[in-house]
């Protein structure tokens, strides 16, 4: 009798929670909202590129910090590679503590120094401070860190979810701000922080903060800008596949949605599917489309990237970052390895990247894809 009583409760837990669930998905819009980004004034953006021009030098001094385990991985690694082949800056990825950055989803790099290095080399701090995504957005050193280079005069960006990193310091009290449309709620627990909608980049006297991961392509471009002017944005721009990088966003178009919500329901039930995907890792390689193209794999919840070469030794990459090669392996089984991308300018990597998981995921996951990227497609 127990054991019957037991069962039906079990099962009527299973209903209830059933119920429950069907509810919530059914609550969930069907379809971002569409419509075409508001335009931005020439007046706006003049503003924007002034309140980015470099505080300190002539020739700017970049840091990027990211904790070791995980920050995100083109947070951190597409602002340095922008950064890098614009050649206005001098540009350093720096970590809180000494070994590898453990970059999230996919990747792993050796930073150019800790933070303890970066102070006792440059003791005047940095001209701009980039602070990606991280998986502890309340890490005591990065923060306290943070919070020194803005008193010695750095401009703090936020890339993305880096913004709550940003707001944890307090750096962001009475300031506008945006950041990935996943944690607008959580910026907005602050109440003393101005959400900004509709805008991929927001400055905010000596602070800055952007939308999701790819709009830190957008916000590399305005830096590179606001450093040596528009001729020089252009010319990177054309290098890396993309027509404009202005602030214009429709944030509507970027929501929880009933198919964003079964995608990541179905995909991450079929555990019995999962692909490791090589992606190999050679001299020279570019690591903002590596980047674009692990990142996008690594978030369809059916496959995660990997890289592969045939020593265990770093690999230097087009703008001088080494990178570790997740396998020690002379190749990859040919059915795992995603179309050759990593070879095409930036832009063009991630689009081919994702018709490629539409290819072979559908266009659910495609979609979904974007949506993490906060990419329009």
């Amino acid at each position: 009798m127990t054991w019957r009583v037991l069962a039906l409760s079990g099962l009527g837990c299973v209903a209830l929670l059933a119920a429950i669930g069907g509810s919530w998905l059914f609550l969930l819009p069907g379809a971002p909202a569409q419509g075409a980004a508001p335009a931005i004034s020439k007046d706006e953006t003049e503003a924007t590129l002034a309140a980015l021009k470099p505080p300190k030098r002539k020739r700017p001094l970049i840091a990027i910090v990211g904790i070791n385990d995980m920050s995100e991985t083109t947070d951190y690694l597409m602002p340095y590679g922008i950064l890098a082949r614009a050649d206005v800056a001098d540009v350093l990825t720096l970590a809180t503590q000494p070994g590898p950055v453990t970059l999230d989803p996919a990747l792993k790099v050796q930073p150019h120094a800790t933070i303890a290095e970066f102070d006792a080399a440059h003791p005047d701090g940095a001209d701009y401070v980039i602070v990606p995504a991280m998986s502890r957005e309340d890490d005591a050193v990065a923060l306290q860190w943070i919070k020194s280079q803005a008193g010695k005069g750095a401009i703090i960006i936020g890339v993305c979810v880096g913004a709550k990193v940003v707001a944890n310091t307090g750096l962001l009290d009475g300031r506008q701000a945006t950041t990935h449309w996943y944690s607008v709620r959580d910026l907005q627990k602050h109440s003393a922080i101005r959400y900004v909608a509709d805008r991929r980049l927001v400055v905010d006297r000596g602070v800055a903060t952007t939308t999701g991961i790819t709009a830190s392509m957008p916000m590399a471009l305005t830096l590179v800008e606001a450093i040596a002017g528009r001729a020089r944005a252009e010319a990177v721009a054309r290098d890396i596949g993309l027509a404009e990088w202005n602030a214009r966003h429709r944030s509507a178009a970027f929501q929880f949605t009933r198919p964003f919500a079964l995608t990541a329901i179905a995909n991450t039930l079929a555990f019995w599917n999962r692909e490791q995907l090589g992606l190999a890792l050679t001299p020279d390689i570019d690591e903002v489309s590596l980047a674009l193209v692990a990142d996008a794999w690594s978030r369809t919840y059916r496959s995660r990237a990997l890289t592969f070469a045939a020593t265990a030794e770093p690999q230097t990459s087009r703008g001088g970052l080494r990178i570790l090669p997740d396998n020690v392996a002379a190749g990859w089984p040919a059915e795992q390895m995603p179309p050759d991308t990593v070879d095409l300018p930036p832009a063009r990597a991630l689009d081919r990247t994702l018709h490629a998981i539409d290819a072979r995921y559908g266009s659910r996951t495609a979609d979904f894809v974007a949506m993490q990227l906060e990419y329009p497609r």
